[in-house]
């Protein structure tokens, strides 16, 4: 955990000005994830808005107060805006036009100005004006369909696959596309990013194997759903859990050969009707040593095996510690930056700060 942090910025997108309007979920993400590559970010927050350092997703930002309803705070916003090489909001279709923030009036004195939407439903269609959240989007995308045990209930992948994959990966790509585009043709353009859309691209896999007839609408009867022993969670004799992933046949066979069960035949692996009887013989086996011991049983084997760490734990495991996955940042640990570049090192650049800036100071600070 000794990867650096630093309040001068680096990184890819160092130089680049973006304006982020506060919101909720998958636009905070996308700023972090661009602050951390070298962005300058000044997000603007709605009057009395709180945030502590330990809010890792609002790490990296210069922030100020602005009350947008005011004529004067919005005049200097959209000056602000002007300076901008890229704008990302977050809320309902047709809110920005209304408070005088809209892409038509920005991209008008701006055109250059990248302009990235963030929304559940998207910018059109009979959902866009409705509320929702991550549930909401990947239960009409299918995803939240395909995820939990056959008897029960669909399970809530946290948010990770509407707020921050279908959401904010889908913004950052869209923003970064639109940016390179503009390069070429001298012109931005809005970037229409939906949690709704994301969720469902995200799926595409899962619906390629559909229309060739292997994938069920079944929960836990698919070969990465849960219904293959080979590809799962067990729980081992001290109440902690292990996962493999062992789907091709060598990887089983080290599986296998670690778990010390011989009279398996390797070339059956896909047998689904041996599936269920394998399933108990995995739980009851794994169920014999503890995490650790297993941890020892399948060190430097290639079966595809790790255990299951919580949060509290992850930051300490060997591998993160060498790769210094995790940073301590002003004495707080959390989560690096990612992807790595080579050359164009991504840092952090400070924790969430409090609000401590002048819009009129940072809007000079960019007309420099």
């Amino acid at each position: 955990m000794t990867r650096s942090a630093s309040c001068s910025a680096s990184g890819p997108l160092k130089g680049l000005r973006i304006v982020e309007f506060e919101a909720i979920g998958p636009v905070p993400f996308a700023g972090m994830l661009l602050s951390d590559m070298g962005a300058d970010i000044i997000r603007v927050d709605r009057p009395g808005t709180a945030v502590g350092e330990m809010d890792f997703l609002n790490r990296g930002r210069h922030r100020v107060e602005a009350d947008l309803k005011d004529p004067a705070s919005v005049s200097e916003v959209v000056r602000l805006c002007e300076l901008a090489d890229v704008v990302i909001e977050g809320f309902r279709p047709g809110v920005m036009e209304r408070l005088g923030f809209g892409p038509d009036i920005l991209c008008a004195r701006n055109p250059k100005l990248v302009y990235g939407r963030m929304t559940g439903w998207g910018q059109h269609g009979p959902l866009a004006t409705a509320a929702g959240h991550d549930i909401n989007y990947i239960a009409l995308s299918g995803a939240l369909a395909a995820i939990g045990g056959s008897n029960g209930r669909p399970v809530a992948p946290l948010n990770l696959v509407g707020d921050y994959g279908g959401g904010a990966m889908y913004l950052v790509m869209g923003v970064l596309a639109a940016l390179l585009e503009v390069h070429s043709s001298g012109k931005g353009q809005v970037v229409d990013a939906a949690m709704c859309d994301g969720s469902t691209s995200l799926m595409s896999l899962f619906y390629s194997l559909l229309a060739q007839g292997k994938w069920t609408a079944e929960r836990e009867v698919n070969i990465i759903d849960g219904a293959a022993p080979f590809y799962g969670s067990y729980e081992c004799a001290d109440g902690k859990y292990v996962a493999v992933g062992a789907l091709e046949s060598k990887f089983y066979a080290v599986l296998l050969k670690g778990l010390q069960l011989d009279g398996i035949d390797v070339d059956s692996q896909n047998d689904q009707s041996k599936w269920p009887a394998l399933k108990i013989t995995f739980a009851k086996t794994f169920k014999t040593k503890s995490q650790g011991e297993w941890i020892k049983v399948f060190e430097g084997l290639d079966a595809c095996f790790a255990p299951i760490l919580n949060m509290q734990d992850a930051p300490f495991h060997p591998h993160f510690s060498a790769r210094e996955t995790f940073v301590s940042v002003e004495g707080v640990v959390q989560p690096g930056p990612a992807p790595r570049f080579s050359r164009t090192v991504s840092q952090v650049q400070f924790n969430a700060s409090a609000l401590n800036n002048k819009l009129c100071d940072l809007t000079e600070r960019w007309s420099r």
